[in-house]
């Protein structure tokens, strides 16, 4: 998988100016030769690892994150390989400029520092022309597809086609992460409208200016890209990403079961959560089926973890009603009860009989939860008074912030910490520095999908799976639980560090190729070493030879 030669006719600027073939000052003399470049180049050859360095002095003088994400963005534009090895060699550095907290502010400010598409833009009034542009995409074996409408990125809403920032990150993660060749990565922007009235009136912005187009006029767009990327790309998974809570259940429903896909937001977050308390669960020697978990915020990412705990309860025996009855959610009208009227749909199977409770305190109060997890995008809702009484209730209470970026998290880590007297397990979406209470130092794990759905990606294009199903997230969830140290433990970490990413993405993909396999889902035969399998086909960022 992503064998790099390059095609006959070329010319040497057109080999320079291509970020798949480029290797820049490391051309050797006898490639600059052969392939008409030796006069397009300075003197000096460099070796990968010198470039590399260079780039890092160059990465360390800019001043801003934002200037960083800059620098590499157009790093990624000239040079695939050069930019992948700067990330796998540095991705726990690197992992907040190209994703969470720093890619937000990309996203809000894409319009103006956009310099050339990195994927392809499928606007409303192409529909029917599809296919033909997915087939303008230079990439001819695209095995994995991130795709949104940009109407809930991250935390920060509705940000239209500048939302493109997403996409590109998580296709950055894929190859970073496990070693899925860029080349076979495509980000995908479906450009419906915004709602969005400051990037209506902004001159810079760089979508269409329109309100967004709903109802069935929609879901033909969403069918059309489906289909199309079926005949162009039929090997590709597709990843859905920052959909909004409108949209973003049913279209899951809609093609979990007809095409390969899945939701990130949904079944990611999911995942990535439940490995958390799973491992929470190890560090404590509790069990997942006598915890009761309260969540704040009842969206796309809330009720996706919901129910793959629920899953994972009926999985050890749990009665999916009792299952279902460990889990209660909290939304802008207060505690989701059975009595209330006019309730999302995904929702309803989490709505208890309850009396009717009015804020997040009062439920922490009434229900006396041991885990608390925020997936609500409202900063500082973890306050004082609710952490305190976490930990009045609970030894060792379980703080879950997962809101993203860092100005939304429901609470900082030193807060967490500080409040419960350094108590509490605690995990965030955004990434927090080591806080030290009483002399001890916490290192704040971060529950990010990146230690996800690289792997899931990577077993589910190894196998050729024809779907995404729910119990490989469970895999998924107890393979990345499984690969937290006592080290670990010991610093309070629920996950483990990110520059291993790459082996727990192995290990997760050969867990999800595994039930592929036994699930008959596979549309390739089954090798007789599955690890060595996939192992072989995970791109290592080294230059090929062209002389």
């Amino acid at each position: 998988m992503g064998n790099i030669t390059i095609p006959k006719g070329l010319t040497g600027q057109e080999i320079l100016n291509d970020n798949l073939y480029n290797k820049g000052m490391a051309f050797t003399n006898a490639e600059r030769i052969a392939l008409g470049i030796d006069g397009l180049l300075p003197p000096m050859v460099s070796t990968i690892e010198e470039q590399e360095v260079r780039v890092m002095d160059n990465y360390h003088q800019k001043s801003t994150n934002l200037a960083k994400y800059i620098f590499l963005m157009s790093l990624l534009d000239q040079n695939l390989t050069l930019f992948n090895r700067v990330l796998v060699n540095h991705l726990e550095e690197m992992m907040p400029i190209i994703y969470t907290p720093t890619v937000g502010e990309a996203c809000q400010q894409y319009s103006f520092i956009f310099r050339r598409p990195q994927g392809v833009f499928l606007a409303a009034h192409e529909k029917g022309r599809f296919a033909e542009l997915l087939r303008q995409w230079p990439g001819k074996d695209v095995r994995v597809i991130v795709v949104t409408d940009g109407e809930r990125i991250l935390g920060l809403g509705d940000l239209g086609t500048s939302g493109m920032g997403i996409p590109v990150g998580k296709l950055c993660l894929y190859a970073a992460g496990a070693g899925i060749p860029f080349h076979q990565c495509l980000p995908v922007m479906i450009d419906v409208g915004t709602n969005n009235a400051e990037f209506i009136n902004d001159p810079y912005y760089i979508g269409l200016k329109q309100e967004r187009i709903r109802g069935k006029a929609y879901d033909a767009i969403i069918e059309e890209f489906v289909m199309a990327v079926q005949e162009v790309f039929p090997k590709a998974l597709i990843q859905f990403e920052d959909f909004g809570n409108l949209n973003a259940f049913r279209l899951l429903e809609n093609y979990r079961n007809r095409v390969c896909t899945f939701n990130d937001d949904i079944q990611g977050t999911a995942c990535v959560s439940l490995a958390g308390l799973s491992a929470a669960m190890r560090l404590t020697n509790r069990k997942l089926q006598d915890q009761t978990f309260l969540f704040l915020g009842a969206g796309e990412a809330g009720t996706g973890i919901g129910e793959l705990i629920v899953s994972a309860l009926v999985k050890i025996g749990m009665s999916a009603d009792n299952a279902h009855q460990r889990c209660w959610f909290v939304d802008s009208k207060g505690l989701v009860v059975q009595s209330r009227e006019n309730l999302a749909d995904h929702k309803i199977p989490f709505a208890h009989d309850h009396a009717p409770v009015p804020d997040f305190l009062s439920a922490v109060q009434a229900l006396k939860p041991t885990v608390i997890i925020g997936v609500s995008g409202q900063a500082g809702k973890f306050d004082k008074q609710v952490l305190q009484t976490m930990a009045a209730i609970n030894e060792q209470p379980i703080i879950f912030a997962l809101s993203n970026p860092t100005i939304k998290a429901e609470c900082t880590a030193n807060e967490a910490y500080t409040w419960t007297e350094g108590r509490c397990l605690f995990s965030s979406g955004s990434p927090f520095d080591p806080v030290t209470i009483d002399g001890k130092t916490f290192t704040p794990g971060q529950g990010n999908n990146a230690y996800i759905f690289p792997g899931v990606g990577l077993g589910v294009i190894a196998s050729q799976a024809k779907h995404v199903t729910e119990g490989m997230f469970l895999a998924a969830a107890e393979t990345l639980a499984e690969q937290v140290s006592e080290a670990d433990f010991e610093t309070g970490r629920l996950y483990p560090p990110l520059n291993t990413i790459r082996q727990i993405s192995l290990h997760i993909a050969v867990a999800v190729a595994e039930l592929a396999f036994e699930e008959g889902l596979a549309r390739v035969e089954r090798p007789d070493d599955i690890k060595a399998f996939i192992q072989s086909q995970m791109f290592e960022p080294q230059y090929p030879s062209y002389a």
